[in-house]
């Protein structure tokens, strides 16, 4: 299966993704961040960067799923492009596509956005309220996500855990 596991950031997406594929060895845990931080002076266009990083993943994400294994992708994503690649990838190996959106109340994103104390993270109150507005958005036309709202730890990933479960 390929996990979308979307959210705005500071929901808990890599959280919630490290704890699947360590009970689903050999999973594979495709953040997109952590590709995009390998490539050499990616600061200096992080928006190519990211594009790249993007491509890297979906070569990953073939490869893994046309071994047999689970791929989850944990990634805010609030335009459908690299949403409907994603889908595509699925559908041309022969695997399930599943769309899971975590999602909090905006207040609680930000607080815990800016308690991360992440220092790679350059992102403003401002944007990061648009980011969460563009997921809102993108999820209005996205009617098979799956949305799990977020909470602590141990029932959130319960209820991803049923949102994953087969229909």
């Amino acid at each position: 299966m390929l996990v979308l596991l979307n959210g705005p950031p500071g929901v808990g997406k890599s959280t919630m993704a490290g704890l699947y594929v360590d009970d689903h060895p050999p999973a594979l845990n495709l953040d997109i961040d952590v590709l995009r931080g390998q490539i050499g002076g990616w600061q200096a266009d992080p928006a190519r960067a990211g594009l790249l990083a993007r491509a890297l993943a979906v070569a990953a994400a073939r490869t893994h799923l046309l071994a047999g294994h689970d791929v989850v992708v944990p990634q805010f994503l609030g335009r459908p492009e690299f949403v409907l690649e994603l889908s595509a990838l699925a559908a041309e190996v022969g695997t399930e596509f599943v769309e899971v959106v975590l999602l909090d109340i905006k207040e609680n994103v930000r607080r815990r956005f800016f308690e991360r104390n992440d220092p790679v993270k350059h992102t403003d109150a401002a944007t990061l309220s648009t980011m969460y507005d563009r997921l809102l958005e993108l999820l209005a036309a996205r009617p098979d996500a799956r949305i799990v709202h977020a909470a602590g730890i141990p029932e959130t990933y319960a209820a991803l855990r049923h949102a994953l479960a087969p229909l």
